[in-house]
């Protein structure tokens, strides 16, 4: 005897839905890496969606774990290349197990370890990132159109450009005080940068591309570290600490600065992806001697962003 499919039934409100489906849909993902003998292993949640037209009362939702299964699969053997390619994936096999759908969405929020080296002593750490991938597939009249987004947040640290001319105008006045001359005086300054407040920064990454195009995770991380005043690292011995410190303060950055720095390493990093790229780049600093955060973002093309470069 059939049980009867309660969800194909009428509903007694007729009207569509944007988003039917599941969240927080926990999975162990391993993404096969090309000449690598261990995949990459993110920990990772998982929300995924489709329409609903007005005459069907549900979706069958066991048809996303379904296809969530089959395609982390498909990724450990490496037969898929990013996690934007998982996601992808997972939304264009869900137009075929939906077949009443239209439009399928994906997300995923993921922990990534990653392994690090300090900069003076070499010691050995890890650092967790928090990564994330997005997909959307609408069907048309040919072939579905897939479009893919991958993204990083990575903390760093800042320094305050505008307290550290502040702390150095009051360094100099003291100098002046005291006789040293001039000469000893830019002789400092140029080999010790002034006291500044600081900030742990966050900044954020997301490349949206369509295709089969596959954007390194690694070179997002990168672009985001670089853009900061100095990379952070869990475990520092004291030659680490004197670097990392130094480092911040002879490289001060508003949060402004971290954005546009990031928009400037992605055009650089990122010379072979189309014009049509979406970028989305954010910065939140977390203020030490305020009870607010700054906060910095740009959204552009990546044919905008070099045409503004360019100039």
């Amino acid at each position: 005897m059939s049980l009867p499919d309660v969800q194909s039934t009428a509903p007694d409100v007729r009207i569509s839905l944007t988003r039917v489906g599941v969240k927080n849909v926990r999975k162990l993902v391993e993404v096969g890496r090309p000449g690598k003998t261990r995949p990459a292993i993110f920990i990772s949640e998982f929300d995924v969606f489709v329409d609903l037209p007005s005459s069907l009362k549900g979706a069958n939702l066991s048809r996303n774990f379904e296809v969530i299964d089959e395609v982390l699969q498909q990724a450990t053997s490496g037969d898929v290349k990013g996690i934007e390619d998982v996601c992808g994936i997972v939304s264009r096999k869900l137009l075929d197990h939906h077949e009443y759908a239209d439009r399928t969405e994906v997300f995923m929020k993921s922990f990534y370890m990653m392994n690090r080296e300090t900069p003076v002593s070499k010691t050995s750490c890890q650092e967790v990132i928090n990564v994330y991938a997005h997909a959307v597939a609408e069907r048309t009249n040919g072939k579905p159109i897939v479009r893919k987004s991958v993204g990083a947040e990575v903390t760093g640290i800042t320094a305050c450009p505008c307290a550290q001319n502040i702390m150095k105008d009051h360094a100099m006045h003291v100098m002046e005080q005291l006789e040293i001359p001039e000469e000893k005086i830019d002789a400092f300054f140029n080999e010790i940068p002034m006291a500044s407040h600081n900030q742990r920064g966050r900044g954020f990454l997301c490349v949206e591309t369509d295709g089969d195009i596959i954007v390194p995770l690694e070179k997002i991380v990168t672009v985001l570290k670089e853009s900061m005043s100095a990379k952070i690292y869990e475990l520092l011995k004291r030659g680490d600490e004197s670097y990392v410190v130094m480092a911040a303060h002879k490289n001060a950055r508003f949060v402004e600065d971290c954005v546009r720095e990031m928009a400037k390493r992605v055009v650089s990093t990122f010379v072979d992806l189309p014009g049509d790229t979406h970028i989305t780049i954010r910065q939140t600093n977390e203020e030490s001697i305020h009870q607010h955060d700054a906060y910095a973002e740009r959204k552009a093309t990546l044919a905008e962003l070099r045409e503004e470069l360019s100039v």
